[in-house]
């Protein structure tokens, strides 16, 4: 089992920055990559990033590829998300999640998942 634990949400102007957290306990061993969906209200989730064991690979969605990066720590027990430029269009809840591919983007590609923070772009 892999838990998994966001932090760092919250409300942000438009046009400001914030950086999520998402701490990893368990048997992170067995799991190589991993990445950040969100969802907003009424839509469907999305993919937003994702990093691969060794963090040589990261992997980003369309609708955030140049304002986020994507990190994970040395002991591999913490995953960061760094976006920029926020709108209106970022808020969602963010959720991280533990698989095996960094390649993969899809929710059904991923075993392991935290509860979210909540992350609003006032405008």
């Amino acid at each position: 089992q892999v838990q998994l634990v966001e932090s760092g949400g919250g409300l942000v102007q438009a046009g400001g920055s914030l950086r999520l957290s998402c701490s990893t306990s368990g048997s992170t061993d067995r799991y190589y990559a991993m990445a950040w969906f969100r969802q907003a209200p009424g839509k469907e989730r999305e993919f937003v990033a994702s990093i691969s064991w060794t963090g040589g690979s990261a992997y980003y969605g369309d609708s955030v590829k140049g304002r986020a990066t994507i990190s994970r720590d040395r002991s591999k027990t913490a995953v960061y998300l760094q976006m920029d430029s926020l709108t209106s269009e970022d808020t969602a809840v963010y959720t991280c999640a533990a698989g095996t591919w960094a390649y993969k983007n899809t929710s059904q590609d991923y075993d392991f998942w935290g509860q979210g923070t909540q992350v609003t772009v006032s405008s």
